[in-house]
């Protein structure tokens, strides 16, 4: 039967491809009112059936355009559309033609009538934006598989989003916030179905959108845009699941839409390393806590429980408010064998073994303000507010051995750790816009205080053999609180040169940040049987004070298609730390130095861009890097800093191009960063031969090189009425060179990496779904002293998920990863495969589901990992997730457009 299936399937496909006709359909696009050429007017044809997407593509610089398609249609519609005028559409003949000049009307002759178009594609000015509707995903799917259809989107395991390469930092609804900064509650809980456009923009914050700026490009936002008739009503989900071994989740989000005003309530927990609001979608416990094979903490068990509220009190003002509570516990066992080369051709070897068991409970609240007084005059207010309660239990065994595998030192350590911290930020942002040549004045406020306590209860033991034997015992008690007042302003002025296109920036910023720190450590005194005996060597009483001041200026041009910028800085920074109880440790450092840059973008076509930019920067050492201060609370790694460190000298470029053509459905984008530092500020460790103890302290060393990069090219395929076929090319590299003391003998270590990753994505209409992708990372580590060997590394990985669908109501989906690391040390877990599996099948209209998941169905799952530098190499592996199954709950409704009368679904349609 199954054969029969087979063939019969395999008949009508080669049938319906066998009539597929290619047509290229060619014009220009021009205004009726003036004739002018239209660039970036979207072409797309649709099929008369169902009204589903054939083919697009978006006019050029001529308003030329050259749309090219496959169907089995003898008719289609040819719509063109372009914001500010009205859709042109005609219903043609399938065939190739040259359909000469089409006049778009101008938009503003129908007196109000609004205008909707269904293109895919629309771009206005600096925004692209995608309509919902043409893009296919499978029936629940959420905004995240949303994304992952869209021409030059790519979305990682961790949820993590690019554009064309450019990370996403901000995730809007409405243009509004959803539920805090984690973009992962917006986009794996919002669904499809809501949604009506995606818009994708240059991240800029308020006050550079309200003054006109430019932004740096390097950041990406999306704004979610729901219909205007459906911004009322409710709209929520709900899961619940339990497990095999004790397993469960749970997760609940409901939010109300009335116009401006959104109140959104979410819950969620787990003991299976997964985000709390992640209902049930098994790809998020994908290789355990990190997603990532061979990564993870232990097993975590948390509760979320998060508020959000927004509103607009008439166009002046509108506020926005966020609050979360989270609690977790994790457990976790590790185990670490080190081997560190010395540079006269010996080594030893460390081994490990940890447990720890943490507590933590947090607050988070923010609430920010917007104040738009009028259209020149606009006030920002954000506020954020943390606590986090913390308890941690560690236990940890080690041992060192020297070159001959002798038995030199040895180390138990057993503490508990409690600790309260608060965190209070609050920034000002006033904006004053003058006239309309894009002049304005801008003052920036800060004001940060933080504040901690903790209590330490450490018992160690440490034993060092050899010639000088002797033993430190450690019982003692520590008392600590620190205070940050962070205080900082900034005064920009914008002169126009030219109006709208060249400007003067001069800016002045000052900020101090204070700090006090206070630990008192006692050792316990079997006199009074308390902890009692005050311990000068390991307690501490500081002060710090961090002065800057930096004014600049910077000339700034922009037009349709340049953006560039220069901007030259002088920073004067003062460090100065006291010491209450080593005065002679006190110090007073002043830094002053030049910092200067500049950038170019250009934007060749709406689709085509260039980036390149050039930096010169200082960073100061730390304080902790400056301070004489001799900390010895490791026996075995005791660390003094060094006063005279010189500021790093850091040289940045920074180069980019990326290209997507709408007609071929290709995308294109690459980067590079290359660094040049010297005066690197990088520890110096001298090891005692006979005890193995470390002393550490810090230099300045030349000759830091730094070059990344990396590309993308991808490409889609669609069949009408089969598939699509995405396949994709990625290649990262590395190069660093780095400057490093070993034993206090200075070398250079050369590491250079590159990572190829070729991926496919093939739908195959509403039934099947299945990306498979393959990475091998080669690395080659090179040095110049000649007791180091070189080192080659080589590791495979192969993911595949699936995702297929039977009978309208089931789905199976599938995650299967595969991981080989040839160099793992003997006693750790080479390769493994990792595959979990989910079966769905949904109930109540759609609107719920039943899913039976099993979590590494194979029970291979491991935490075995290598890492390797320039002179150790460690493996290591730690506590993991293991196998269970879970049966799972899921619901959701949406009355959105009924003003929350009642919970109806809305009714799904699909298209190309």
């Amino acid at each position: 039967m199954k054969k029969i299936l087979f063939l019969t399937c395999l008949f009508m496909s080669t049938v319906a491809f066998s009539q597929i006709k290619k047509v290229t359909i060619k014009g220009i696009i021009k205004s009726e009112e003036d004739k002018e050429l239209l660039e970036s007017a979207t072409v797309h044809i649709e099929r008369l059936k169902d009204s589903s997407i054939v083919s697009y593509t978006i006019s050029d610089q001529k308003g030329a355009f050259n749309l090219i398609g496959e169907t089995s249609d003898s008719k289609m519609k040819l719509v063109v559309s372009f914001i500010g005028f009205t859709p042109y559409t005609k219903i043609i003949d399938v065939k190739n033609q040259d359909i000469g000049t089409l006049f778009l009307k101008n938009a503003n002759a129908l007196d109000g009538i609004v205008i909707k178009s269904s293109a895919p594609i629309t771009i206005k000015k600096d925004t692209l934006e995608f309509n919902v509707k043409s893009f296919k995903t499978k029936a629940d799917a959420n905004v995240e598989d949303l994304l992952k259809k869209l021409p030059g989107v790519e979305v990682d395991l961790e949820g993590n989003i690019t554009v064309n390469g450019k990370s996403v930092n901000k995730i809007l609804v409405n243009g509004k916030p959803f539920f805090g900064n984690d973009p992962t509650i917006t986009t794996r809980n919002l669904t499809k179905e809501i949604i009506e456009k995606i818009q994708i923009t240059d991240t800029k914050t308020n006050a550079q959108a309200f003054s006109g700026e430019d932004s740096d490009g390097e950041n990406k936002t999306i704004n979610l845009t729901i219909k205007k008739e459906n911004n009322k009503g409710y709209f929520g989900k709900t899961a619940a699941g339990i497990g095999t071994n004790d397993r469960y989740e749970y997760a609940g989000m409901i939010t109300r839409f009335k116009e401006s005003e959104r109140i959104g309530i979410l819950a969620g927990g787990n003991n299976i390393n997964s985000p709390g609001f992640s209902f049930g979608n098994q790809r998020l416990q994908f290789g355990g806590n990190s997603r990532s094979f061979g990564g993870g903490q232990g097993i975590v068990t948390s509760d979320n429980y998060g508020a959000n509220y927004i509103n607009s009190f008439g166009k002046i003002f509108e506020v926005s408010g966020d609050y979360f509570y989270k609690q977790s516990s994790s457990d976790n066992k590790s185990t670490s064998n080190r081997e560190t080369f010395l540079s006269d051709g010996t080594s030893f070897f460390r081994s490990s073994e940890n447990s720890s068991l943490n507590d933590s409970y947090s607050h988070d609240a923010s609430v920010d303000f917007e104040i738009e007084i009028d259209s020149t005059f606009r006030i920002d207010i954000e506020t954020d507010f943390n606590k986090n309660l913390n308890t941690n239990r560690f236990n940890s065994q080690s041992e060192t051995l020297n070159n001959s595998k002798t038995l030199t030192n040895n180390s138990k350590i057993a503490s508990i750790a409690d600790s309260d911290r608060e965190r209070f930020d609050n920034e000002v942002n006033i904006t004053k816009k003058f006239g309309s040549k894009g002049s304005f004045v801008r003052v920036e406020l800060t004001a940060n205080l933080t504040k901690a306590l903790t209590d330490d209860f450490v018992k160690s033991e440490t034993t060092i053999f050899g010639s000088n034997p002797d033993q430190i015992i450690r019982d003692q008690y520590s008392d600590g609180s620190s205070n940050i007042t962070e205080l900082a302003s900034q005064v920009t002025y914008r002169f126009p040169i030219i109006s709208n296109k060249l400007f003067l920036d001069a800016d002045y910023t000052v900020g101090n940040t204070k700090t006090t720190n206070k630990r008192s450590t006692f050792d316990f005194d079997q006199t009074t049987n308390d902890y009692t005996s005050f311990s000068n060597l390991l307690s501490t009483d500081f002060k710090y004070s961090d002065k800057v001041s930096r004014p600049g200026v910077e000339i700034e041009f922009k037009n349709d298609r340049w953006s560039a910028s220069t901007e030259l800085a002088f920073n004067n920074r003062t460090l100065e730390n006291r010491d209450y109880l080593r005065p002679e440790t006190n110090l007073v450092r002043e830094f002053n130095n030049l910092e200067y840059g500049f950038s170019v973008r250009f934007r060749k076509e709406r689709t085509t861009g260039y980036r390149l930019s050039y930096d010169f920067r200082n960073a100061t050492p730390s304080l902790n890097q400056l301070q004489p201060f001799r900390d010895e609370s490791n026996p075995l790694n005791i660390i003094t800093g060094n006063p005279a460190l010189s500021p790093s000298k850091i040289q940045s470029i920074r180069f980019g191009v990326s290209n997507f053509n709408w007609q071929n459905r290709t995308g294109f984008w690459s980067y590079g960063n290359i660094s040049f530092t010297d005066d690197r500020v990088v520890a110096n460790t001298i090891i005692n031969p006979n005890t193995l103890i470390r002393e550490t302290s810090y230099a300045n060393v030349d000759g830091f090189v730094s070059i990344r990069g990396g590309g993308s090219y991808s490409s889609t395929k669609k069949w009408e009425d089969f598939g699509s076929l995405k396949t994709e090319f990625r290649v990262f590299g590395d190069y660093n060179k780095n400057i490093n003391f070993n034993n206090g003998i200075q070398y250079s270590s050369k590491i250079t990496s590159i990572s190829p990753n070729i991926g496919f994505d093939f739908s195959w209409d509403k039934i099947l779904t299945i990306r498979p992708s393959y990475t091998v990372s080669f690395s080659k580590n090179t040095y110049d002293i000649e007791s180091f060997s070189n080192r080659n590394f080589t590791n495979h990985d192969v993911t595949v998920a699936t995702s297929t669908n039977f009978l309208k109501k089931i789905e199976w989906l599938n995650d299967v990863n595969y991981n080989y690391n040839p160099n793992i040390a003997a006693g750790f877990q080479r390769s493994a495969w990792f595959w979990n599996t989910t079966l769905r099948y949904s109930i109540l209209k759609d609107n719920g589901a039943i899913s039976l998941r099993i979590y590494d169905i194979l029970d291979q799952n491991t935490n075995a990992r290598r890492i390797a530098t320039e002179d150790y190499i460690q493996d290591s592996s730690s506590t993991v997730l293991n196998q269970y199954a879970m049966l799972s709950f899921t619901w959701k409704f949406n009355s959105l457009g009924n003003a929350g009368s009642k919970f109806e679904p809305k009714s799904r349609s699909w298209h190309n």
